[in-house]
């Protein structure tokens, strides 16, 4: 049986299209992460399919799991909890994990923790940095979401700002294929901006007239698209080699985007006399929305802190990490434990 000194926990992750699994030690020594990706699955959609996204964890989840405890060269016996995201996410994927977690702690006996998908991005810079203190903000900006938190401790955290429309990552997808380039979106905006002039083009940056904090993507996007069709928004787009100035827009584009993140993050900070801010979720990777967030909060003399890109994206080790912290709080599920898209 395993032992009930153990600070061993399982995580498994499939909220989306990602099948993931890690070991984590006490909360934040990795020692093992594994991700299977199904962006070339869904790349030819230009998106994510739910449907395509179940069937695909269903023939992974089991394999992910088994080389994970493999890499972290331990046993089922030697883990003491099993952690699962719960929520929100597709439910068909989450179903997945959850169905894959339960077996496991049934069968072994183990406590099992239902872990917000939202709270653990926001967990995971705190697995790097240990001397990070509450209260703090998280900024989260990703495919599906893009929102500001006040962190009073691991796992008690109040929303206080959200998108209006798209979240960022969703509207770096829909940009790219208008400028004819790969899914995901992100990082495929990313590289050709490196080549290209932010300034060139004023695109709109959304800014709440009352004064409050708030995100808005869905004018952005339509800008460029109008920069790129015309006044006619049911032209056809042109082909990648007839957009002029390709590079400039992408870098245009993505430049807005970091502007308006870094602006309204900054601003909730102040607003809520935190000086402490950590972000999570995939577009935490994009190198320029790290750069000018840390220099401009340093002038502000607030922290930011950065997970690694790899623990910015979806994954099964912020599950474990945070699944732990809730274990030791008391905060465990049983069987019942459900799936919620919300």
């Amino acid at each position: 049986m395993t032992s009930a000194n153990s600070t061993l926990v399982l995580g498994i992750e499939s909220s989306c299209d990602e099948t993931a699994a890690a070991v984590v030690k006490a909360g934040t020594e990795i020692l093992s992460s594994v991700v299977h990706s199904q962006i070339e699955e869904h790349a030819e959609f230009g998106g994510v399919v739910p449907e395509l996204a179940g069937r695909s964890h269903l023939s992974k989840i089991l394999p992910v799991i088994n080389r994970a405890l493999v890499e972290a060269k331990v046993e089922l016996d030697d883990i003491g909890a099993i952690a699962v995201t719960e929520r929100p996410g597709l439910v068909g994927s989450l179903l997945v994990g959850i169905s894959a977690a339960k077996a496991l702690a049934w069968s072994r006996d183990l406590p099992l923790i239902g872990v917000h998908h939202i709270e653990a991005h926001a967990y995971a810079a705190t697995m790097e940095s240990d001397d990070l203190a509450f209260p703090l903000l998280a900024l989260i900006v990703s495919g599906g979401h893009t929102a500001l938190y006040r962190c009073e401790s691991f796992h008690e955290l109040t929303r206080i700002a959200t998108t209006l429309d798209d979240a960022a990552g969703e509207a770096f997808d829909k940009v790219a294929w208008l400028l004819g380039l790969a899914y995901p979106g992100g990082p495929s905006i990313s590289k050709l901006a490196r080549t290209g002039d932010p300034k060139a083009f004023a695109f709109p940056r959304y800014r709440p007239k009352d004064g409050s904090i708030g995100f808005s993507f869905s004018g952005l996007k339509t800008a460029v698209l109008y920069h790129l069709r015309g006044q006619d928004a049911l032209a056809p787009t042109p082909e990648p080699k007839d957009i002029e100035r390709r590079a400039d827009v992408a870098a245009s584009f993505e430049q807005a985007v970091v502007d308006a993140l870094v602006k309204q993050t900054l601003a909730a900070a102040k607003q809520e006399g935190l000086s402490t801010v950590v972000i999570g979720g995939g577009v935490a990777c994009n190198q320029s929305l790290r750069e000018h967030l840390r220099a401009e909060a340093e002038a502000q003399n607030i922290r930011v802190a950065c997970p690694s890109p790899a623990y910015c994206t979806d994954n099964a080790a912020m599950i474990a990490g945070l699944g732990y912290q809730l274990w030791r709080a008391g905060k465990t599920a049983n069987l019942e434990l459900d799936a919620s898209p919300r």
